[in-house]
């Protein structure tokens, strides 16, 4: 049975075909396109939908950040970015672009393919596992919030929110925690897990974005910093 698909978007053959045999070999299907367009062809059009996508920034027709962006437009697929600089203004435009992970050229293929092994983890649940039909209902609720983890749906004042999924999921986990302070380790472990290979700067841009979509909506919550601390989702009396 196989484990899921994997569309793979890179414009260099070699690298396309040696991830293909590293990922084939742990069970998953692979789907290759070599530019931003037929990227965005794929994407729409494979059926079943790829479970996650590898897509390299730099590429033809449209680049990366574009591809990025037109998926962002109908689905929360995940997205695993290969950059060729390993700087915080590029790892912070990857994540600000609704990627869920990044990878820094070159790299061990091992490590591609224990990266995603570990977002599918976190979006999916245990990979290969068995769901059963009947799931906890995964919700909290406040003034004019409405954060469900079991649908991935975030509502404002009524309105479906478009939140990516670690978004989804650092909100739903301070907010399950009222009051709270946590750490941005604390947050990388506990959201994140264990295994991701990122820092903690990936905190603070998850952060900037959902004060964009929650900022001034209620005055009996806010998405607080702590300073020299970290961050909680403090309850209001």
């Amino acid at each position: 049975m196989s484990m899921g698909k994997i569309l793979v978007v890179d414009d260099d053959i070699n690298i396309c075909e040696l991830l293909r045999l590293y990922i084939e070999k742990e069970g998953f299907d692979v789907v290759i396109a070599n530019d931003g367009g037929q990227a965005v062809t794929k994407f729409k059009t494979e059926k079943p939908k790829p479970d996650l996508v590898i897509l390299d920034i730099m590429l033809p027709v449209f680049d990366g950040r574009q591809v990025c962006r037109e998926i962002r437009k109908t689905s929360q697929c995940p997205i695993i970015m290969l950059t060729a600089k390993d700087e915080v203004f590029d790892k912070v435009l990857c994540f600000e672009l609704g990627a869920d992970d990044y990878v820094v050229k070159p790299f061990e293929t091992k490590e591609i393919v224990a990266r995603i092994k570990a977002v599918l983890r976190r979006t999916n649940g245990d990979i290969g596992s068995e769901k059963t039909e009947v799931q906890e209902q995964k919700e909290v609720r406040y003034d004019k919030l409405v954060i469900n983890l079991t649908n991935y749906e975030l509502r404002v004042d009524g309105k479906k929110i478009d939140t990516p999924p670690k978004e989804m999921e650092l909100i739903y986990y301070l907010a399950s925690n009222p009051n709270r302070v946590f750490s941005r380790d604390d947050l990388l472990n506990e959201v994140w897990g264990f295994d991701y290979y990122g820092d903690s700067r990936t905190v603070d841009v998850h952060i900037k974005r959902l004060r964009e979509k929650l900022q001034g909506i209620s005055p009996k919550w806010e998405l607080k910093t702590v300073w020299g601390v970290g961050y909680k989702f403090e309850k209001k009396d």
